[in-house]
């Protein structure tokens, strides 16, 4: 028997809860975490219509990138589409999960996704966030040092961007005199000890703290740690807004335009002028990304594929780089797929479905 918690368990691990913007609301929005999974329906929006696919296909979960409460509701009267639409979700027992701005935030997320409907190569997040990271310092006889650290490992630190396992260490001596209270490992209550220890140093990402400092103290021989961590101003290079890479082959700006238009399904892309000359760098976000024009032209993209994009500000384009708004359900609608692969991969013994409701409110008279 597999419960929604698990399910959600493994998104978090995807694209942590932690990594959302601070208006998002990701996560369960409605249902009971212990509920046995039924089968599971992957889609963009929640609307009625994906309520009534869902119950149709017997999915009793929905995991959508977009969440479908986005402010707080006061009343559910059944008055608009989202009241709608969260009661006939609870009538049914249909469990709702988003995975939203957490997921636009993490490689092998959202923009990810478009990279490689892309084809693109040397991939890396276009506007990578600060503060997400964390550094543990402890001390530990040297004969224990490599338990812990093994131990420290597992639970997920001394991971930096495609390396594991990292640390630093200095050998030095310890001296402590216990208590009379105390029961050490190590040395004799009211006499003054000496011990040859190591300072170990580690990296973590910041949301992993409880679990790290848990397995510290489980792992580490002394009945006090002596520990301190410290909040790093580092850029973390796995997470932020956007990506960017490169073509393999260098395109005309018309040719690549068709290809885009092909590759992501669109039937109209509003852009700027194209620049004269071919197009390699391309950098992208999913959703609504204007404010990131300027990582873009840093990064020394090309374009810049992203949507809803207003009048005014493609003039700010300002013949730096070209601009392609390609829409904002066509920019993220395959993020279902990633979510589909994604889990495909872990679970087995219930149905994995794919929405066939297309959601997307805008219209193209053409």
């Amino acid at each position: 028997m597999t419960e929604i918690k698990q399910i959600t368990q493994q998104l978090e691990k995807l694209a942590p809860i932690s990594y959302q913007e601070s208006y998002d609301n990701a996560g369960l929005i409605v249902g009971d975490p212990e509920t046995e999974v039924t089968g599971i329906l992957f889609s963009l929006d929640v609307t009625e219509d994906i309520v009534a696919e869902a119950i149709e296909k017997n999915c009793n979960l929905i995991v959508a990138h977009h969440p479908i409460v986005f402010k707080g509701l006061k009343k559910l009267n059944g008055n608009n589409y989202v009241e709608r639409t969260v009661i006939k979700a609870i009538k049914n027992e249909i469990a709702i999960y988003a995975i939203h701005t957490n997921l636009d935030h993490v490689a092998q997320g959202v923009n990810w996704k478009i990279a490689e409907r892309l084809r693109l190569t040397n991939v890396k997040v276009l506007a990578p966030k600060k503060e997400l990271l964390s550094k543990l310092t402890f001390f530990v006889p040297v004969k224990d040092s490599q338990n812990v650290l093994d131990a420290l490992f597992k639970a997920g630190a001394g991971e930096i961007g495609q390396y594991k396992n990292c640390s630093f260490r200095t050998e030095g001596i310890g001296t402590f005199q216990p208590g009379v209270a105390a029961n050490p490992v190590i040395g004799s209550r009211g006499v003054n000890e000496e011990v040859v220890e190591h300072r170990i140093e580690v990296m973590f990402p910041s949301y992993l703290e409880s679990t790290i400092l848990s397995v510290l103290k489980k792992n580490h021989p002394y009945e006090e740690v002596a520990y301190y961590l410290q909040l790093l101003e580092n850029e973390n290079q796995e997470v932020g807004a956007g990506a960017v890479g490169d073509l393999t082959e260098p395109m005309d700006p018309e040719d690549f335009l068709r290809f885009v238009k092909d590759q992501m399904q669109t039937s109209v892309i509003r852009h700027t002028v194209p620049l004269n000359k071919k197009i390699q760098r391309v950098a992208v976000c999913g959703g609504a990304g204007s404010f990131l024009l300027s990582n873009a032209i840093r990064a020394k993209a090309d374009v810049f594929i992203t949507a809803d994009y207003k009048y005014h500000e493609f003039f700010d384009a300002d013949n730096r780089i070209m601009i392609c708004d390609i829409g904002h359900f066509e920019s993220e609608v395959f993020t279902k797929d990633l979510l589909y692969n994604y889990l495909s991969g872990i679970f087995s013994n219930f149905a994995l479905c794919l929405s066939e409701v297309n959601t997307n409110p805008v219209r193209y008279f053409v």
